[in-house]
């Protein structure tokens, strides 16, 4: 029988490393990608940046391929990049938004753009070292099941997936913790073995978001006013880019008492203040959906939900509440609720679907 061909995209980290190893053992015929998504043709600026985008992974990913005795390929999604995590972030920012590049990246650039070209070469699956399992349900659809460790757990950033991608993908290391991850590079000898994990978003030098979104479109971002809730003037903020819902650190505000970002006025260019009694709400509301476990919510539904990737979760009621929109009431307030961000629902283990914060109103 033909061995089923899977394309293993590789970003020079322990955890693709290990899923292409694991996928060799299980008798997959695999075949190494790292995807050039950097902007800059520089191998100066690119060495900088490092992560997922740097050459150092590049090199890494080819070392561990040529080291696992599969054939590697880098390939140029710049375009995609751009158009669908960049100038999407920049855009979201503008508006007054939080983006979530990395939902973007997963779904419009690792997965649809990998995966149809990865079809076109006679692939038949494609492979991530994400930590979530993919599973089909008695129903016949695929939903996301959270990985065997809870605590670097990733199907947040992967809710956005379609039936169709998460058909012909496959996640290996969502069965292991990361330290049994990290023992097996070690046991096989891969040099990345120890390599730290990337924290930042990976086009952005120093998480300095402001300067990477002036630089990017070429404008200043104009300074506006901080005002209350009753509109009083409190200060004057830098440039709405500057800021995000439920921020307290670097606003440069003496009010005798900890201030909170609770809102981002772009048209006024204002950015609200008030205290953290004021950022808690029992609301969330949110478009863009998609489904995983089930092909829509009919009826209010008693769901977990997470409203940001680090968000422990917490108990909530769903229901539709527009064409393409569901209303979350939580049974606890919840802390800045923020626009842009994505409020992901969990039936148990398995992801139920999610989608993109409107606001708590």
């Amino acid at each position: 029988m033909e061995k089923k061909k899977v394309v293993v995209g590789m970003s020079g980290g322990v955890d693709s490393s290990v899923a292409a190893y694991l996928l060799k053992e299980q008798g997959y015929d695999v075949i190494g990608v790292t995807m050039q998504i950097w902007q800059d043709e520089e191998p100066s600026v690119m060495e900088e940046n490092g992560g997922c985008c740097g050459l150092s992974a590049v090199e890494d990913a080819r070392r561990v391929a040529s080291q696992l005795g599969i054939p590697f390929y880098v390939m140029n999604f710049k375009k995609e990049f751009k158009k669908e995590v960049i100038d999407y972030f920049i855009e979201e920012y503008r508006q007054g938004r939080t983006p979530n590049p990395c939902i973007a990246c997963n779904r419009y650039v690792k997965w649809e753009a990998l995966l149809r070209r990865s079809l076109d070469i006679g692939a038949d699956y494609i492979a991530t070292g994400h930590y979530a399992r993919i599973v089909r349900l008695e129903n016949g659809r695929y939903t996301l099941k959270c990985s065997a460790t809870l605590a670097k757990d990733q199907t947040y950033a992967l809710y956005n997936l379609t039936q169709d991608q998460l058909m012909h993908t496959l996640m290996p290391a969502g069965e292991y913790t990361k330290d049994e991850v990290r023992e097996i590079a070690n046991k096989i000898n891969l040099q990345v073995a120890n390599k730290p994990d990337s924290q930042d978003i990976c086009f952005v030098p120093e998480g300095d978001y402001a300067s990477f979104i002036e630089n990017a479109t070429g404008e200043k971002n104009l300074p506006g006013n901080f005002v209350d809730l009753e509109g009083n003037i409190l200060g004057q903020h830098k440039g709405i880019i500057h800021y995000t819902v439920g921020q307290r650190k670097g606003l440069g505000l003496s009010l005798g008492h900890p201030a909170f970002v609770l809102e981002i006025r772009p048209k006024t260019n204002e950015v609200v203040i008030g205290e953290n009694k004021d950022s808690l709400s029992y609301i969330v509301r949110a478009d863009k959906l998609n489904f995983m476990s089930e092909e829509g919510i009919k009826d209010e539904r008693r769901m977990f939900a997470k409203i940001r990737y680090n968000h422990k979760g917490a108990w909530c009621t769903v229901r539709p509440s527009g064409e393409d929109e569901i209303l979350c009431i939580f049974e606890e307030p919840q802390r800045a609720v923020t626009p842009g961000q994505a409020v992901v629902l969990y039936d148990g283990e398995y992801v139920f679907g999610g989608g993109t914060i409107i606001g708590d109103k």
